[in-house]
Formats: C-alpha cells, structure tokens, sequence
C-alpha cells in the first residue's frame, strides 16, 4: 500500500470536487446532490485524512471503535466490574489517551517533560469542573431538601454585605 500524505490526499480531493460543479448538468436528476455533497465535503475538508498525518491514528470508524471497545475490556478485566468504570465517563478524555500512548511503547520521563503545563493545568481544571458537577448530582439525588437548603444560604451569604 503507497503512504501518501494527508495533504496530497486533500489536494486530489479538492480536484474531484472542483470538477464535479462543472459536470453537475450531466448527473440529471442528481444535479442537486451534487451540490450537496461537494458542500458537505468541503466543510468536512480541514479535518479529512488526519490519520494519514497523525501516526497511529485509526482510518475508519470502525478502528477507532475497536480502540475503544478494547479499552473497556481492559477496564474492566483490570477493575473486577462488570460494566465499565465510573472513572471512565469521568475522566475518560484523558484516560483513553493514556491508556493508548501507553500501548503504544515505554513513556519515559523525558516525554512528560516536554509537556505543555499550561495546557495540562486546563485539562485538569476542565477534570475537576467536570468532578464537582457529578458530585452535586450526586448530593441531590441523595438528599434534595439539604442540598437545596445549602444552595439557598450560599446565595443569601453571597447577597449580604461584607
């Protein structure tokens, strides 16, 4: 198979389509969809065949499907539960990402060094927004009436003069 760049991929694709407006007459009936579809694909365009730029990134759903399926299952056989990990749905953006660089070969420490902090410190900001969010729901659906008691005397709290 012939490793061709993301790049020269979308320039042959930008061809195809500037050709198919010229021809749209001859599809009859589909003259519309035409339309369509170049219009479609054209605004999918910037984010088509990252997998030919991006090593190691799957090229079809189906692949990033089995990436994730296979996840679950490791989940699940390294936690003991039988669905998947809370943990997962919480923090899942960043424990799948992990979980596949880790796959992908030894991260050493010299990798994690060259982290962007600020974009991590993000990350983790998003996380614990995300955590505290799931814990108030949690904190109502256990007991409404105290939750929306303590909810009321912050604004009130907040309200008063300092």
């Amino acid at each position: 198979m012939e490793v061709t760049s993301g790049a020269a991929i979308r320039k042959k694709l930008g061809g195809l389509l500037g050709a198919m407006p010229r021809h749209r007459r001859s599809a009859g009936a589909l003259k519309d969809a035409v339309h369509h579809f170049v219009k479609v694909t054209r605004s999918y365009g910037p984010g088509l065949f990252a997998c030919y730029d991006v090593a190691g990134l799957p090229r079809t759903n189906n692949d990033l499907e089995q990436l994730f399926g296979a996840h679950r299952y490791h989940e699940r056989r390294a936690s003991g539960r039988k669905g998947g990990s809370p943990g997962t749905v919480l923090r899942g953006s960043v424990r799948v990402v992990a979980a596949l660089a880790t796959r992908t070969g030894e991260v050493t420490a010299s990798d994690l060094a060259g982290a962007d902090r600020d974009q991590w410190k993000r990350a983790r900001a998003e996380l614990e927004v995300r955590r505290q969010r799931r814990v108030e729901r949690r904190r109502f659906r256990r007991n409404p009436e105290e939750y929306l008691k303590a909810l009321e005397n912050k604004l009130i709290l907040s309200s008063l003069p300092a």
